[in-house]
C-alpha cells in the first residue's frame, strides 16, 4: 500500500457527473493506492502513519507536530495509478493495482481508521472508481511517500 501525503492550505475534490464535492482547510490530501495482496495490516499501518507524520510546523517553525495537533481536515483520494509500472515502454502497466474487489474494502477500511484517529468531521473522501477533478494548494510544498512494507 502507497499514500501521496500532502500538507495542504486548501482540498477539493469534485465529481461532476455526481453533483459531488467536498473540500477541506488546512489540513493533509492523502492519494492511497492498493496493491495487489494489500492486507488489513497495511491499511493500519499507512493510516496510522498519516495520522501522526509530524508535518506541520511547530512554535519554532520546524516540522514536529501533526495532524491532529493543528486540529486539520484529511481529504482521502483512492488512485490505482500510483501502482503504475514505467520501466518498460510509454504506457504504464497497472497490473500491481488490486481490482476493485479486493481494493474496495481496504479503501473503506482505510477511511475508517483515519476516521477513527481523527474524527468523523476531520475526514473527507472522493468516490472509488470515479473521475474525479481534484484540486489543491500545496503548503510549503510538502509532500511524503508513505509505503507498507513488503
Amino acid at each position: 500500500m502507497k499514500a501521496v501525503v500532502q500538507r495542504v492550505k486548501s482540498a477539493s475534490v469534485a465529481i461532476r457527473e455526481q453533483n459531488y464535492f467536498q473540500e477541506i482547510n488546512n489540513g493533509l490530501l492523502i492519494l492511497l493506492g492498493i496493491k495487489t495482496g494489500d492486507k488489513e495490516d497495511d491499511v493500519n499501518f499507512i493510516a496510522d502513519k498519516c495520522s501522526n507524520l509530524r508535518i506541520f510546523q511547530d512554535a519554532e517553525d520546524k516540522m514536529n507536530i501533526c495532524i491532529k495537533d493543528i486540529i486539520g481536515e484529511v481529504l482521502i483520494i483512492s488512485q490505482f495509478t500510483l501502482y503504475g509500472e514505467t520501466a518498460k515502454g510509454n504506457r504504464p502497466n497497472f497490473t500491481d493495482a488490486a481490482k476493485p474487489d479486493e481494493a474496495i474494502p481496504l479503501y473503506e477500511k482505510f477511511v475508517a481508521r483515519v476516521k477513527k484517529n481523527l474524527g468523523n468531521d476531520k475526514v473527507k473522501e472522493g468516490i472509488f472508481g470515479a473521475m474525479m477533478d481534484v484540486q489543491l494548494i500545496n503548503s510549503g510544498p510538502v509532500t511524503v511517500i508513505v509505503e507498507s512494507n513488503k
